[in-house]
């Protein structure tokens, strides 16, 4: 709700969905142990999470602690631009009348943990009430509420056309159905890292050959139509899935057919937020790769004259596999 004011700003909204930094303070249980989360949260935030978690069947612990996350990065004091306050977030005008006693001390603080994160649960159970009738996916219509106000949801029959929305609600639930990791696979941690990364570049346009591990780059001449990177400053198709990988800390190779070979194939039924998806028609036909992030879609770099943009994974017609990086399988081929 950070964004509650999107409804005024409209839907050239520019604002940047930002993943919240998921690294643990030191001390922290590992993500996913103890409490089955797999979004890693503060030590004194896990047990208001896991009980106000709890408050209505359309949400659970693990969805609420990646709202949070994405919202505040757990930061009680955080301030967004637009004046939304507190770890959830909550805009002073919303606080008043959604504001709850948690902790039973007389006051409702927009400040205090122990009040926000309950008000915050209710919050999301009331926009579940308010958008059940809405068309589509009642966890997106529900988190959109939360994010734009429910008239919106209502008004547009779903998530509205609010690219902070969208890109909202694509975060929170790629989050919130990252499965528990053990180890020698990607965690929570990784994949919000990645995908935090990915988004950050949406509207980078398309160069050909461009993008390293550091970030966008001048290109290279010449794609198979003729066109060239070499004055366009953006990303190629691998070269934004290297550098959004790099930014969790794992190296991919430079090319999208050698991804795919230094990935773990994994069939479409299983694909999870994080994934990478390849497009072609072999393992060394492979010509395309995007980020899976969940719900269907990807992010992707799609091809000359385009920018870095969500797109549904069957917009292109030649999928070929979907494959998950391996962390000790981190060395250039």
């Amino acid at each position: 709700m950070r964004s509650a004011a999107v409804a005024a700003i409209g839907a050239g909204a520019t604002a940047a969905v930002i993943v919240a930094a998921f690294i643990q303070a030191a001390g922290d249980t590992p993500a996913g142990q103890a409490l089955g989360l797999s979004v890693s949260v503060p030590d004194q935030y896990r047990g208001l999470i896991m009980q106000a978690g709890n408050a209505c069947p359309e949400i659970n612990p693990n969805l609420l602690a990646a709202l949070l996350a994405t919202e505040s990065e757990f930061k009680p004091d955080a301030v967004s631009p637009v004046g939304a306050r507190g770890i959830a977030q909550f805009m002073p005008s919303t606080w008043e009348g959604e504001g709850i006693d948690g902790n039973g001390d007389g006051k409702r603080d927009i400040s205090d943990p122990e009040d926000a994160i309950p008000s915050a649960a209710a919050y999301l159970c009331r926009m579940a009430k308010e958008t059940k009738d809405v068309p589509g996916d009642r966890q997106s219509n529900m988190l959109a509420a939360y994010n734009a106000g429910s008239d919106a949801v209502v008004r547009n029959g779903g998530v509205p056309p609010y690219k902070e929305t969208q890109g909202y609600v694509k975060t929170i639930n790629a989050l919130a159905n990252t499965p528990v990791s053990g180890g020698g696979v990607l965690t929570a941690e990784q994949v919000a890292t990645a995908i935090n990364a990915a988004d950050d570049k949406i509207g980078v346009p398309y160069s050909w050959g461009g993008g390293a591990a550091s970030g966008a780059s001048t290109g290279s001449c010449c794609s198979p139509n003729g066109s060239s990177g070499e004055n366009i400053v953006g990303f190629d198709c691998s070269g934004l899935m290297l550098y959004a990988y790099a930014k969790a800390g794992i190296q991919l190779p430079r090319t999208a057919a050698d991804q795919y070979a230094a990935s773990k194939p994994v069939s479409r039924e299983e694909m999870r937020p994080g994934d990478l998806v390849f497009f072609g028609s072999s393992p060394t036909g492979i010509h395309h790769v995007g980020m899976y992030v969940g719900g269907g879609y990807m992010i992707e770099a799609p091809r000359p004259g385009t920018n870095v943009r969500y797109s549904p994974v069957d917009s292109m017609s030649d999928f070929y596999a979907a494959a998950r990086p391996i962390p000790q399988q981190n060395k250039e081929i």
